[in-house]
């Protein structure tokens, strides 16, 4: 794994900090619920704030929030932030959605032709999943394929959480894929669209889970809404900010022994190709705990 020099990581992690806190002012003062989830929530809770060698912040919303976020953010945060998702630039072929800050880059590794992407806050929309069983699976694994799928069509070499032999046989026949879905011409965009249906089936029911479905792997982010709501407020890095009301349970199903740190190997970030801090390359984080 790459790795940032402690300065640089730093720097990143401050100016998300400032995202992150105008993020929560607007969701407050625009009645939209939002809570911190994946290494962020865990980073709440572990550590008051980043996991130590974290370069992102990951906020989950419901499909309600989530399209009044990206419909108000569009309309009065755009002198200073952009959205980043596959409606607005097809370059990015992915079902979740970036925050951009205005003036920075922050372009992935495994994605460089996405020359405008800035730094970030990554938002996840949670959708809708049955309660059976085999009709949540159905869904799921449809879904899971086709965004699998979508980012095929677009990334020769995506990011694999895997390690040693596994990873590379991974590897090659990712790549094998990419060029062959090349060859026979498999359209994004149609990608996108079966992702969007399979996702959608159960938008208009009232569910007791919710999903995102386009996690590395299958049925990682599966969350009992009444373990989601109401948000509650904890510290991150200064800040108050929403987490699920259970947070304990969210992270203990997701991470087993959540308060032990993983071994060195699996302590994971996302060093990108370009990264350029801008106008905010002087920025500081003043009220960072």
């Amino acid at each position: 794994m790459k790795t940032y020099d402690p300065q640089t990581l730093r720097k990143v992690q401050d100016i998300e900090l400032m995202i992150l806190k105008e993020f929560d002012t607007f969701c407050h003062n625009h009645h939209i619920d939002y809570a911190l989830v994946g290494g962020s929530a865990l980073g709440a809770k572990r550590h008051g704030g980043f996991i130590p060698w974290d370069d992102d912040i990951d906020v989950m919303m419901n499909r309600e929030d989530y399209d009044q976020f990206l419909k108000l953010a569009e309309k009065e945060l755009s002198d200073k932030y952009f959205i980043l998702d596959y409606d607005h630039n097809h370059n990015y072929p992915s079902m979740n959605a970036h925050l951009c800050l205005k003036g920075t880059k922050f372009v992935p590794d495994d994605a460089r032709e996405l020359k405008d992407a800035g730094i970030f806050l990554d938002l996840f929309c949670f959708d809708n999943i049955p309660e059976e069983q085999k009709q949540m699976e159905y869904q799921a694994k449809h879904a899971w394929f086709w965004g699998k799928l979508m980012i095929l069509t677009k990334v020769k070499e995506p990011t694999l959480y895997y390690y040693g032999f596994k990873r590379k046989v991974l590897r090659f026949i990712l790549k094998l894929a990419y060029y062959f879905f090349k060859l026979i011409r498999l359209s994004t965009d149609k990608c996108y669209k079966k992702a969007c249906y399979y996702r959608d089936l159960y938008r208009k029911e009232e569910t007791k889970h919710f999903s995102f479905m386009f996690d590395p792997s299958l049925y990682t982010s599966i969350l009992n809404k009444d373990d989601v709501y109401p948000t509650r407020r904890m510290n991150f890095n200064g800040i108050q900010v929403n987490v699920p009301h259970k947070i304990e349970t969210y992270l203990e199903t997701r991470y087993g022994d959540y308060m032990t740190l993983p071994p060195k190997e699996k302590q994971h970030n996302h060093l990108p190709y370009i990264l350029d801090f801008g106008p905010y390359k002087d920025y500081v984080f003043e009220e960072r705990q």
